[in-house]
């Protein structure tokens, strides 16, 4: 009796083991093995049909990770589109001014600094024009010939930005 008690509570431990047991192994001959856990499930007291505390716990956790993925995922998007932004009208700030300077009669001023409340922002605004010695392949100098650079610099999250732009303007 005593060994038949150990035999079955020998068998009910094979069976809690999250390998096959006997009549899974005799059934994988004839079924494929979804079939024979799910044929011996239905047959057998060993199978579990709750998920453990670990399993659902280790779901959270996935859930979490992803969801904290996707959270920097989308404020990543959002920086790259306010510098977006930034660039653009910096850019269109620097493209208004070089084209004032181009159309404007007379020489450009040397030095020159401004201020342009973009709205988000003063962006300091700063000119310079040099005079620039060109000769041609015959050896023929140019005259009236200016390089002209512009810079703007802004704030931005604490850190200084910059983008400059140059140019040439020729004026006799």
């Amino acid at each position: 009796m005593q060994r038949a008690r150990n035999r079955l509570a020998g068998d009910l431990m094979e069976h809690r083991l999250p390998s096959l047991c006997g009549k899974q192994a005799l059934s994988l001959f004839h079924f494929s093995r979804l079939k024979a856990r799910w044929a011996h499930g239905q047959a057998c007291l060993c199978s579990r049909k709750a998920f453990a505390l670990y399993e659902v716990l280790l779901g959270l956790l996935i859930f979490a990770v992803g969801i904290i993925a996707l959270g920097r995922a989308v404020n990543n998007c959002m920086n790259a589109s306010v510098l977006s932004a930034d660039d653009a009208r910096v850019r269109e700030i620097l493209a208004n001014r070089m084209v004032e300077i181009e159309t404007t009669p007379g020489q450009p001023d040397i030095a020159k600094e401004s201020k342009i409340d973009s709205g988000f922002g003063i962006i300091k605004l700063v000119q310079k024009a040099v005079p620039q010695e060109m000769k041609e392949e015959d050896g023929t100098e140019l005259t009236g010939i200016i390089r002209v650079t512009l810079t703007a610099n802004w704030t931005r999250g604490g850190a200084n930005q910059s983008k400059a732009i140059g140019f040439y303007v020729y004026r006799l």
